[in-house]
C-alpha cells in the first residue's frame, strides 16, 4: 500500500494524508486503517465480533481466557464460539458434541436470547447516532449507509465509522469488525477480512482482482445446490464467473446468472433498507469515573438533554415520551420512561421530566453508574406541538430562549452560551456525549 494514501488511526481517531513507518504520528498507535479510496466510501457491513460468547465473557470477567461455547439446548448445536474456542477448530453450527470433541474442556453456556436482543438494541442505537439509514441483518450485524453525513459529523465516514467502534468497546465492551466499501456485497467481505476488532477496506480500484481468488461460495444467494451446480460446470472461483459472457451465464442460469455476472465484477445494486423508521432520539455518555453521586449525575444529564433537543429540532420533530437510561458498574440497564401531556422537542421540558426520574434512582449511593443516557420516544412531526404551559412558565419563552442559545452554538460552538445548571458540578467528567 502507497504510504502517501488517506490514513486513520483506529485509536486516537486522527485522519492523516501520509503515514510514516505505518503508524499513526499522533500518538504511534499502529492501528491504523490506510487505503486510497478511503476517503471516498461510505457504505459499511458492521459485525459484532463472537456476539454472544462477547457478551457473556463481558459478564462474567472468570471466563476472559477460557475457551467459550454458546449453544446446546435441544438442537444441540454451537450458536457462537469464542475466538479462543475457535483456534481448536470449532465454528457455529457445528454439532456440540464434535465441538466438544474438539475442544473438551471447553465452558458451555446455554443462549440467553432476551440478554443478546438487549445489547444488539444498545449497539444499534449507536449506529442509528451515526445514520437513519442501518438496515440490521441479525442481532450481530448490520449495514450502514453513511453517504453524506460528513457535513453533519465533520468527519468522512471512514472516521465516523472508527468512532463507532471506539463507542462501542467503551460504552457496550464489546468489539466490532468493520468493512467499508462502495456496494453491500464488497463491505460485508471486507468486514471479515481482520477480525476481530478489524477494519477491512475494497474500492472499486481493486475489486475484481480482489474477488478473483474467492471461491463462488461467497456470493449472496449461492447456496449449497446452486455452488454444487456451479462447481460442477468449472465455475469454481469468482474469477471463472468474470471471464464467462454474461450473456452465457443468462443462458445457463437464468435469473441467477445476471445476478452472478453483476457480483462477479462488484456490481451490486441493493440499497441499504432501513428495517423501519427511527423510534428513538438519543444521547448518552460513558464516564471515565464511575458516580454514584446525584448530584453529579443530574450535571451530566443536562448536556445529554440539549444534544437531543437539537437533533429532534434538527429532524423537524417531537416526541411524547422522555427516557432515562442508566448502566451500572456491573453493565446492569435501567430504564425509566414518562409520558408528556404534549409531544415536546425542548431540553428544558426534557430535563424537568428525567430529573426526578433519576433522582429516585440515586437516593441511595450504594449504586454506581458507569454510564448515563437520555432519550425522547413515540416521534411526531414538530407540526404536532401545541402551544400552551406544560409546567407552568410558557412553553413560547422557552422555546424562545433554546432558539437563540441554539443559534449562538451553530455560529460559535457547543461552548460559547449555556443556562447555568449546564455548569460542571464535578471533577469526574465522563467522555464527550455522543
Amino acid at each position: 500500500m502507497d504510504d502517501r494514501a488517506p490514513g486513520l488511526c483506529r485509536e486516537c481517531l486522527s485522519e492523516f494524508s501520509d503515514l510514516e513507518a505505518g503508524s499513526c504520528r499522533r500518538c504511534g498507535s499502529p492501528r491504523v486503517v490506510r487505503h486510497p479510496e478511503l476517503l471516498r466510501l461510505a457504505l459499511a457491513h458492521v459485525d459484532c465480533d463472537a456476539f454472544y460468547a462477547a457478551i457473556e465473557k463481558r459478564d462474567n470477567p472468570a471466563l476472559a481466557d477460557r475457551p467459550l461455547i454458546v449453544g446446546g439446548g435441544r438442537r444441540g448445536v454451537v450458536s457462537t464460539a469464542c475466538y479462543i474456542a475457535r483456534r481448536f477448530g470449532v465454528h457455529s453450527a457445528m454439532p456440540m458434541f464434535k465441538a466438544l470433541q474438539l475442544c473438551p474442556h471447553a465452558t458451555v453456556i446455554r443462549p440467553d436470547m432476551a440478554k443478546y436482543a438487549a445489547v444488539s438494541h444498545e449497539v444499534q442505537a449507536i449506529f442509528l447516532e451515526a445514520t437513519p439509514l442501518v438496515e440490521p441483518v441479525s442481532l450481530d450485524e448490520a449495514y450502514l449507509d453513511l453517504t453524506g453525513t460528513e457535513a453533519l459529523h465533520r468527519a468522512s465516514p471512514a472516521a465516523i465509522l472508527a468512532r463507532i467502534a471506539h463507542r462501542i468497546e467503551q460504552e457496550i465492551a464489546i468489539t466490532v469488525s468493520i468493512g467499508l466499501s462502495y456496494n453491500k456485497f464488497l463491505a460485508k467481505l471486507a468486514s471479515e477480512m481482520d477480525k476481530p476488532r478489524g477494519f477491512g477496506v475494497t474500492g472499486r480500484g481493486e475489486a475484481e482482482a480482489y474477488l478473483a481468488a474467492r471461491p463462488v461460495r461467497v456470493i449472496p444467494g449461492v447456496g449449497r445446490v446452486l455452488a454444487q451446480s456451479l462447481e460442477a460446470d468449472g465455475f469454481v472461483l469468482i474469477g471463472d464467473l468474470q471471464r464467462a459472457p454474461a450473456a452465457t451465464l443468462a443462458q445457463r442460469y437464468g435469473a441467477h446468472g445476471a445476478r452472478l455476472a453483476a457480483l462477479a465484477r462488484g456490481v451490486d445494486e441493493r440499497t441499504v433498507e432501513p428495517e423501519r423508521e427511527s423510534k428513538q432520539v438519543s444521547a448518552e455518555t460513558t464516564f471515565d469515573q464511575n458516580l454514584a453521586d446525584g448530584a453529579a449525575l443530574r450535571a451530566e444529564l443536562w448536556p445529554l438533554c440539549e444534544t437531543v433537543s437539537r437533533r429532534l429540532k434538527r429532524a423537524n420533530i417531537a416526541g411524547r415520551t422522555v427516557v432515562l437510561k442508566l448502566r451500572t458498574a456491573s453493565f446492569k440497564i435501567l430504564t425509566r420512561r414518562r409520558q408528556l401531556p404534549a409531544p415536546t422537542q425542548l431540553a428544558d421540558e426534557i430535563f424537568r421530566v428525567l430529573e426526578p426520574l433519576l433522582a429516585r434512582e440515586t437516593v441511595s449511593r450504594s449504586i454506581r453508574y458507569r454510564l448515563i443516557g437520555a432519550g425522547v420516544t413515540d416521534l411526531v412531526e414538530a407540526s404536532a406541538v401545541e402551544a400552551g404551559d406544560l409546567f407552568g412558565e410558557p412553553r413560547a419563552k422557552r422555546a424562545a430562549i433554546e432558539k437563540a442559545i441554539d443559534a449562538v452554538r451553530d455560529r460559535f460552538g457547543d461552548e460559547a452560551i449555556g443556562l447555568g445548571r449546564s455548569l460542571p458540578a464535578t471533577k469526574a467528567r465522563p467522555t464527550r456525549p455522543r
